[in-house]
């Protein structure tokens, strides 16, 4: 099979195809034929050998995808299963996704929904279970709570701006751009932030949050107090700031009792995910299937310009998913 391969460097043109075998499937798997996958920030940072993938998965990049089922672990043959083969699907992967073919959990498997066409499948899984874990496995989100989500024109920022609307709760986001902000109005933030023009800690005077969603850290950190409700909670999901957030106002993080959290996806257990899924799809899936919440995909590529998706990652020149078609 062709796979997405690269020499380990910050350079995006260090991408090319190469050939190697089908994966072999284990216990519990299923094996799909790769439609189309998602490009992810994870991709961009092992392709620069700054994200190792976690032991025992596959080298090859690429989180999420979407395809069909084309063949079941021979001794789940006469189990009961909900896959058969064919089976439009798409899945959370721990690597291996920017392949013809990968081997998935079957747990970790979802429909693809009615509403959505196989390319914008792809783009749901690594936003939407990101987002959701965020809000409400690890925050506690509740109905009526106000939530602010830094980046909210990136993938997760805006799978994450439905998820809180859906949940009824009031929607602030920061941005770098009136063109970024107009989308995030479109998926339903009530409040928009242009960050480069306006400090955002200075834009809620009548009131905080109670939840933030933060990617970059650094000054972020006293700021996002400053903001916060008492009994509030600050998830970090990356540090694009740097791996240092000096300075931190203990004396303003104990006053408002913050819990201030980080929490990643990719390195959890197949267990964990497997649950995380199924909690997912049962409060959520629906709206999927309906259209009530959707992926957003900025632009589809051919693999042959796989360069051009991580540089535009890179660059920040994106609103939602990037996706990759085989």
């Amino acid at each position: 099979m062709q796979f997405i391969d690269y020499q380990e460097s910050t350079a995006t043109d260090t991408l090319f195809i190469n050939d190697t075998t089908k994966p072999v499937l284990k216990h519990g798997q299923v094996l799909l034929k790769v439609h189309s996958f998602g490009i992810n920030r994870a991709d961009t940072l092992q392709r620069q050998g700054k994200y190792p993938a976690p032991r025992g998965e596959s080298p090859i990049l690429g989180l999420e995808v979407s395809g069909e089922i084309v063949e079941i672990y021979a001794d789940d043959d006469n189990s009961p299963s909900r896959w058969s083969i064919g089976d439009e699907v798409f899945a959370l992967v721990a690597g291996g996704g920017y392949a013809e073919y990968v081997a998935v959990n079957a747990t970790h498997l979802m429909s693809r929904p009615k509403s959505v066409d196989m390319p914008s499948a792809a783009g749901i899984a690594e936003v939407f279970l990101t987002a959701y874990q965020s809000l409400f496995q690890v925050a506690g989100l509740k109905p009526q709570q106000r939530v602010l989500i830094h980046a909210g024109a990136s993938g997760v920022g805006l799978a994450a701006i439905q998820l809180a609307k859906a949940h009824g709760c009031h929607v602030s986001v920061t941005a770098s751009s009136e063109k970024k902000l107009a989308i995030c109005e479109k998926y339903g933030a009530d409040r928009l932030i242009n960050y480069k023009e306006q400090n955002f800690a200075e834009c809620f005077e009548q009131g905080g949050v109670d939840v933030i969603i933060d990617f970059v850290g650094g000054d972020y950190v006293n700021r996002n107090l400053r903001i916060l409700n008492i009994d509030g909670t600050i998830v970090y999901l990356a540090m694009l700031a740097g791996r240092y957030a000096d300075k931190l106002d203990m004396a303003l993080m104990l006053a408002k009792r913050a819990t201030i959290t980080g929490s990643t996806l990719r390195s959890r257990s197949d267990e964990y995910k497997t649950v995380l899924i199924k909690d997912f799809s049962e409060r959520f899936f629906a709206d999927l299937e309906n259209g009530a919440l959707r992926p957003v995909i900025d632009t589809q590529y051919g693999v042959s310009d796989i360069t051009t998706a991580h540089q535009r990652l890179e660059q920040n020149d994106s609103m939602g998913k990037i996706i990759v078609s085989w």
